[in-house]
């Protein structure tokens, strides 16, 4: 495997390992390292992926200064080798919402992680990341993302997922190339407020979009979500 790493923000890397064998032009597995006074690690990758994206990180700062290990949402390719991570930066420690700590974290993670209530934010130095829940959404009853507030970044998770080796950050339409995935996919909880939570997101006005599965976006991301939403209602919440 060969991780691949870009700067999608100031600060902000992508880590990125592309499953060629999956769909029909293979699917990106993204992670995102924040530099910042307490670096900290969105996505672990599963932990067959533990080495590559380690040598990745390795290129931006020495691992054992992470401080805060953190995901979207509890599946193998979202943090998977959390407990590795952990062992490989000993001041490290988890950050998940209160939810997911009580549901699943506090049994799994090899130390306690510190749950965080909606709109807490975390004071990274120099960055800082409020949490956000968006259970159900895309899926999973603990899903949550992160907004990196000086860069306006958003952490989606797997918002947005479309296939493809695409560049690692571009200002073209993800919306569609979204929507083909979920067809084919068919991954997200759709639930009465699946549209209100993205549109709840495009509040926030991110200019960056943190995909984890495919190309990063530059541009309006508020337009974007509030599109997402609006695909969402019309292809599959319409059919309920």
């Amino acid at each position: 495997m060969t991780t691949t790493v870009d700067e999608i923000a100031d600060g902000i890397y992508r880590l990125s390992t592309l499953v060629p064998d999956i769909g029909p032009n293979g699917l990106t597995f993204n992670q995102f390292l924040i530099d910042a006074d307490e670096p900290l690690l969105f996505h672990t990758g599963h932990r067959s992926m533990f080495p590559s994206v380690l040598e990745a990180i390795t290129t931006v700062l020495p691992p054992q200064r992470l401080r805060w290990v953190t995901f979207g949402h509890v599946e193998s390719d979202e943090c998977g080798s959390m407990n590795e991570f952990l062992a490989a930066a000993p001041e490290a420690r988890i950050a998940h919402g209160e939810l997911g700590c009580m549901v699943s974290l506090n049994e799994m993670a090899d130390r306690l992680p510190r749950p965080l209530a909606d709109g807490e934010v975390i004071d990274l130095g120099g960055k800082q990341v409020r949490h956000l829940d968006t259970p159900h959404v895309p899926h999973g009853w603990e899903a949550r993302v992160l907004f990196e507030e000086t860069t306006e970044t958003l952490l989606c998770g797997d918002l947005f997922t479309h296939l493809g080796n695409r560049p690692a950050l571009f200002s073209g339409d993800i919306v569609q190339p979204a929507i083909e995935a979920e067809s084919m996919f068919r991954a997200s909880s759709l639930a009465p407020d699946t549209s209100a939570v993205m549109r709840r997101l495009g509040e926030l006005a991110p200019r960056t979009l943190a995909l984890m599965h495919g190309s990063s976006f530059s541009g309006d991301g508020k337009q974007a979500l509030n599109d997402l939403a609006d695909a969402y209602e019309q292809r599959f919440l319409a059919a309920r």
